[in-house]
């Protein structure tokens, strides 16, 4: 065990059962974090970064869960010797943990204020009188607006950068020696994720503690980080300090993740992914500025897919005192055209009204105010009737494949269900050759037709949402954060076949993303969008190399560049 350390994972080797199938999960890991420190663990998803974290608190599924050798040690202790109650006792108090998804992780029928007190109660002496002012105490130290409001409030009532900072405050309650945080930004924008990142320096220089920070971002971690390890497929791959990892790396697979993630200076025409980049494949050549401009003449000489004018939506809030209703314009009079054959890109901060928008000219919300129109048509005028027609030209692509994918329906039900739906080929012979046939083109196998969503990764689920919405031949689709939430290489992959499918198909996106590099990458044009309004257009690289706003520039300067 080395002398200094905090935290040592020595050789530890981890195996999952299903049914008579072993899986070695993890393979000889071997790690420490000193006191102090903030290492950071980088690796695609299956890659054993969560496995590993979870394996230091205890977490593991029991049942279906081994570790076959090594060892964990905390302050000297081997917690695999640990029995349930002593490590009840060391989570949360010496050990904390930062999940993922922060709305999953809070409980949705307790206020805020109430499960950070109820982890102060646990492991303090604190009293309940003053419980409550601790908890403010730690609402401010994690810069929280309004503590007190945060305090009386249920999950699903404040932000999503909000929810992240009271995970964070549960976390570091009771002062712990290490705290881990798994993939504690993912789905952030990033200026919120920015915050996230100087927050967690912040309190580890205020308090001392160790960080074990997990990300799929290379950038990302090596801003925070002093040391990182690579994993790939249950193994370290790579390790040395994070100017060593992300100025000169060594292995092919840290190579390959520093260079799937779209680049803010060149334009390459096809992203590299990671698969590519291990196979030696050669790299996509840059799209010149005299082709992308050959490009845009065409689309632009046409006339608009979809015109928006004046479209405003109104939200009223809870009654006040004196009986008047408050309002909020998620959407302030707002007009612009989509070319077809066009990717318009529309970023923004959460709350922002970029899903709102989307959703509007979906008609799966109504405008206020203002006029829709689909080559012509005024959907705001339409009846459901006419509208249910229409579905087949307008279509979505949603932020997470699994929520909306039905886990009782096999792929090719999913596939074929849609097509049966709007009366599309003869037979259902027709329509599953035709599923097949979108399934070899999204990067899927023909054995796939009939498996269920929960045995497919987050990358090939998002391929099967695709190829569910391609199924009907639309003409324009809503990519609302569809790929906000997929690994560095998995992003890529996908952001690849989306443009291979608008090649073939002439297909039309509004593509709405709070992440500028990939909305830059992907689009024609592009919106910034702020409070409801626009505060910037234009063609996507110009915007990007000369942004007028202050706000395009904050939105700009937050992406993670690396060291």
């Amino acid at each position: 065990m080395v002398k200094d350390a905090l935290l040592h994972i020595k050789t530890l080797n981890l195996e999952f059962k299903s049914g008579k199938t072993v899986n070695k999960v993890l393979q000889d890991v071997d790690f420490f974090i000193r006191k102090n420190e903030i290492l950071g663990v980088v690796g695609e998803s299956g890659s054993g970064k969560s496995v590993t974290s979870l394996a230091i608190l205890g977490l593991l599924p029991e049942r279906i869960s081994r570790i076959t050798s090594g060892a964990i040690y905390f302050e000297g202790q081997n917690l695999l010797e640990y029995s349930q109650d002593q490590l009840r006792n060391l989570r949360g108090k010496d050990i904390s943990m930062i999940f993922q998804e922060p709305m999953s992780s809070l409980n949705p029928s307790m206020k805020c204020g109430k499960q950070v007190t109820e982890i102060l109660l646990r492991h303090t002496q604190i009293s309940k009188s003053n419980a409550k002012n601790e908890v403010i105490k730690l609402f401010n130290q994690v810069k929280l607006p309004r503590p007190e409001a945060v305090f009386n409030s249920y999950p699903h009532e404040i932000s999503g950068g909000q929810k992240q900072r009271v995970m964070i405050a549960m976390a570091i309650a009771c002062k712990p020696k290490l705290l881990i945080a798994d993939e504690p930004t993912t789905a952030l924008d990033v200026t919120v994720q920015k915050e996230i990142i100087l927050l967690l320096k912040e309190l580890q220089q205020q308090t001392g503690m160790s960080i074990l920070f997990i990300s799929h971002d290379l950038s990302l971690v090596s801003e925070i980080a002093d040391r990182v390890i690579v994993m790939y497929k249950g193994k370290i791959v790579e390790s040395g300090s994070a100017v060593e990892i992300f100025k000169n790396p060594k292995e092919d697979y840290t190579k390959a993740l520093i260079y799937a993630r779209p680049s803010t200076t060149e334009r390459l025409a096809k992203l590299p992914t990671v698969a590519d980049f291990l196979a030696n494949k050669p790299m996509s050549q840059p799209v010149t500025t005299a082709e992308r401009n050959e490009s845009h003449r065409k689309i632009y000489a046409g006339t608009p897919l979809l015109e928006i004018k004046n479209v405003e939506k109104e939200y009223f809030n809870s009654v006040s005192f004196f009986g008047k209703a408050e309002s909020v314009k998620a959407v302030n009079d707002v007009s612009f055209s989509i070319f077809e054959g066009e990717t318009l890109g529309l970023v923004g901060e959460s709350g922002c009204g970029k899903s709102t928008l989307g959703n509007l000219i979906l008609q799966l919300d109504k405008p206020t105010a203002g006029s829709i129109f689909y080559k012509g048509t005024d959907l705001t005028k339409l009846s459901t009737t006419q509208l249910r027609h229409l579905r087949k030209d307008i279509q979505i692509i949603f932020q997470d494949p699994y929520s909306s994918l039905n886990p009782r329906l096999t792929v090719g039900r999913a596939i074929t269900e849609a097509m049966q739906v709007h009366k599309l080929y003869n037979s259902a012979q027709e329509r599953k050759a035709e599923a097949l046939k979108l399934l070899e083109e999204v990067g899927l196998l023909p054995e796939h037709f009939d498996r269920y969503p929960h045995e497919f990764s987050g990358g090939q689920r998002q391929r099967i949402g695709i190829a569910r919405t391609i199924a009907v031949k639309p003409k324009f689709i809503v990519c609302d954060e569809s790929v906000s939430a997929l690994d560095i290489s998995v992003q890529a992959q996908v952001l690849n076949l989306l443009n291979s499918l608008k090649n073939s198909y002439n297909f039309t996106y509004l593509f709405i993303s709070h992440d500028l590099a990939v909305v830059k990458y992907i689009s024609d044009r592009l919106l910034v969008m702020r409070a409801g309004k626009f505060e910037e257009t234009g063609e996507a690289d110009a915007v990007y190399e000369n942004p007028q706003s202050a706000y395009t520039k904050a939105l700009i300067k937050a992406i993670p560049q690396g060291i």
